[in-house]
This record gives structure tokens, C-alpha cells and sequence, in this order.
């Protein structure tokens, strides 16, 4: 008998959507409106906002809201129509895959008009049913998806375990050897839950022993680390050894795309071969143009890391001065780890947010263990250190309410009303 597709999607909402009951409009699914920064407005009220992946603080920036809006005048929303290999190619698209190559280090670079679709479609094109992928278990959804795609052999090695990754890299050379392919090992610069940067410089050395070629999502690094803001590879000093660079403009471009850089020969591959490129509406006009100003302004005003990351000291050395776990984030990516189930969390964020009027995003299992709850925190160059003594000031209050039981007794006795404004 054939079952309905449907029967299992009504009866199983999943992990996550098992709580979209009391969770959608609030927890999830939130509505933040007002300017772009720090300070939103959240259900009526004026909230401190910790979740926006705006590091340089340029969403909102003057100079980035003139630009974007004379190119939205100049272009519309539809300019240029069609995929870039049938009508959607223009002159300021080539001149912002050049510069972003010269930026990271790279001989080429290619536009592409999401991260998320970009990486997915990058591991597609890179590997054949012959080559092994080893990747970092805890990959990114976009590195996994990419992996699903893949019809030949893969491994994954413990997260940031370079012991790890070299036995694997064992098993796929026997592999690859047996099979007449190559290996391709995929990590993060900098993994976006728990803050950690990749073990970039460590998996380089590698290649001293073992012949692979080293794909690298650092959305997180690129803007935010390196002497120039090139990211995790320039961080570690190990740039060169990264064979494909990718990165988002969702985080410090505070935009639209992603871009992805190597060797000429390679990224010449790429442009006829990434499918989520190639069957897709070319990058707007108005992304393009925006985003060749956030580059020059990555560039030229160094001013807005350094506030970024005066604003991360001083947030998470806070933290630890009051015994708060935060990991071993070293970057700007500043997790807190407290104990404590779903429905308490749930509590507790809704008591963040109601009576401290702060928000941020908060992680659970599936994504995190059981009994554990992150509280993770995106600081900005826009953020002010009267903001993070705000903040500071009421996680001491809220961890005595999760260690006292407050939280754990309010979650038993009723359902927090989610629908109220």
C-alpha cells in the first residue's frame, strides 16, 4: 500500500517545528523592525539587538545607504536581466570579481548571487563520483548539502581535530587511489555556532604528506579577520595554501551575494560549470554597485574593525570576568553556554527579552546537545560599550534565575504566551 507523501510531514513537524506553536513570531520567525542596528524596535518596544550579522556596522552606514539608493535610481531592481553566461554580464561585475580577488590574495574570483546556493553548487562542480570529500563535521548546512550532492565517497573528521582529519585523509588516499580520483577537504575559517576560527594553518602543513585540495567557507573571517580584513587565511598566515577562498557578503558587506576565488584555471572551471550560477538571474545592479563601495570601505577605513573588535574584548572579557562559558571563541562570534532544557530556555529568553529588552538568538538541541542552551551574540562596530555593560548586567540576572530554578518553575506550570504584544 502506498502511503501518502503527505501522512509523514502532518503527523512529524520535526525537531524544530514540533515548537512552532509557541515558538513562530518569537522565537522564531521574529519581526524586528525600525533602521537597521543596534537598537530595533521588537514587538512595540525598543529592543538592544544582538542578532544581526552586521559586523563593520555598514548596513545602515550613510555613505552605504547613498550608494545603494543613486544605483537603485541609476538601475532599477531587474537590471541586468538573464544569467550571466546568456545576458546578464556587465563590466561592474567583472570589476568587483577582480578587486575581491586582489583583496583575498587570489589570482580570480566569480560572483555569485547567494552564499548558501553558491557553496552548495561550488562542492557540486569541484568533484566527481571518483573523488573523496573529508569534511569538518561540523560543516555549515550549506558545506553538508553541497556533500549530499556528491556520488562518490566522503568522510568526516571530528570537529577541528587535525589528528582526526589525518586519519581520514589516510582512508580517502587508499580510496582515491582505488578509484583513479582526487580529494577534496572542506572546512569553515571560522565556524559561525561556536566562534571558532578553522584549523587553517595546521590542514595547510598537511599537504605536506597528503595530496589534497582545500575548499574554505569563511563568511565569518572575510571583513573581521587578518591584517586587512582578508579573513581567517591571512589570520594564520596561510592564505596561499587555501586552493578555493569562498565567502558571503551577508555578514561584513552587510548585503546580497557571495563570491568564491582561486587560481584562474580553476575559477574559469567554475564560471561554466557552478549550475546554481548558470541557471540563475544574474546579481542586480544594485548589489553589484553596493557592494564594490563595501569593499572600498573594507579597504580604505580599517577604523571599523578596529572598533569591531574593541567592542568584541570588551564583551568577552566581560563575560569571563563573570564566570560566564563562553568556549574557545577566538573571533568575533561570542557563544554562552548555560544548562538548561528547551521550555527553561524558552523562559528565559522571553524574560530577556520582556524585561531586559535584549535580543539575541538562541540555539538548542538539535543543533546543540541535549540540556544545553547557547546564547549567541554577534557584536558590531555599530555596539557601544554602554550597550555591552547593559548586556553584561542582565545575563548575571538571568543566570540567577536558570540556577535558582526560577525559570524551570514558570516552564512547568504554564505555556509562555507567545502572541502577546
Amino acid at each position: 500500500m502506498v502511503k501518502d507523501l503527505f501522512e509523514r510531514i502532518q503527523n512529524n513537524k520535526g525537531p524544530l517545528g514540533r515548537w512552532a506553536s509557541q515558538a513562530e513570531g518569537y522565537y522564531v520567525f521574529p519581526k524586528l523592525e525600525g533602521e537597521l542596528g543596534p537598537r530595533m524596535q521588537f514587538h512595540g518596544r525598543e529592543i538592544l539587538n544582538w542578532s544581526i550579522n552586521d559586523y563593520l556596522g555598514l548596513a545602515n552606514h550613510p555613505e552605504i545607504r547613498k550608494v545603494d539608493a543613486e544605483a537603485a535610481a541609476q538601475y532599477g531592481a531587474a537590471y541586468p536581466m538573464g544569467a550571466r553566461m546568456m545576458s546578464g554580464h556587465t563590466t561592474l561585475h567583472e570589476q568587483l570579481q577582480d578587486e575581491l580577488a586582489a583583496f583575498v590574495g587570489k589570482e580570480a574570483a566569480y560572483l555569485l548571487n547567494f552564499g548558501y546556493q553558491g557553496m552548495v553548487s561550488t562542492i557540486d562542480a569541484l568533484v566527481t563520483k571518483n573523488d573523496v570529500i573529508v569534511y569538518d563535521v561540523d560543516g555549515h548546512g550549506c558545506i553538508i548539502d553541497g556533500v549530499r550532492l556528491h556520488m562518490g565517497k566522503r568522510f568526516t573528521y571530528k570537529h577541528n581535530d587535525v589528528e582526526s582529519l589525518e586519519k581520514n585523509l589516510q582512508r580517502a588516499t587508499k580510496m582515491a587511489t582505488e578509484l583513479g580520483g582526487g580529494i577534496l577537504v572542506i572546512t569553515e575559517g571560522v565556524f559561525g555556532m561556536r566562534g571558532q576560527q578553522g584549523k587553517l594553518k595546521e590542514i595547510v602543513a598537511l599537504k605536506k604528506k597528503y595530496n589534497f585540495r582545500l575548499l574554505v567557507d569563511d563568511a565569518h573571517g572575510f571583513g573581521t579577520l587578518g591584517k586587512t580584513g582578508a579573513g581567517a587565511g591571512e589570520e594564520q598566515g596561510c592564505q596561499e595554501g587555501i586552493d578555493v577562498y569562498f565567502s558571503t557578503f551577508a555578514k561584513s558587506m552587510a548585503s546580497i551575494g557571495a563570491f568564491v576565488a582561486g587560481d584562474k584555471d580553476i575559477i574559469d572551471y567554475l564560471k561554466y560549470n557552478l549550475r546554481s550560477q548558470m541557471f540563475a538571474k544574474s546579481l542586480p545592479m544594485i548589489f553589484t554597485v553596493g557592494a564594490l563601495k563595501r569593499l572600498q570601505m573594507l579597504r580604505t577605513m580599517p577604523e571599523l574593525k578596529d572598533k569591531l573588535w574593541e567592542n568584541v574584548n570588551y564583551l568577552q572579557n566581560g563575560l569571563k570576568s563573570k564566570g560566564f562559558n563562553i568556549g574557545d571563541t577566538n573571533t568575533c562570534v561570542t557563544p554562552v553556554y548555560l544548562e538548561g532544557s528547551i521550555p527553561e530556555a524558552m523562559v528565559m529568553v522571553n524574560d530577556l527579552r520582556e524585561n531586559y529588552n535584549i535580543f539575541l538568538s538562541i540555539v538548542v538541541y538539535p543543533v546543540i546537545p541535549k540540556g544545553i542552551i547557547l546564547l549567541r551574540m554577534i557584536p558590531t562596530a555599530s555596539h557601544t560599550i554602554a550597550d555591552i555593560d547593559e548586556t553584561l548586567s542582565a545575563f548575571e540576572a538571568i543566570r540567577e534565575k536558570l540556577s535558582n530554578g526560577t525559570y524551570k518553575a514558570i516552564a512547568e506550570k504554564t505555556t509562555v504566551d507567545v502572541s502577546a504584544e
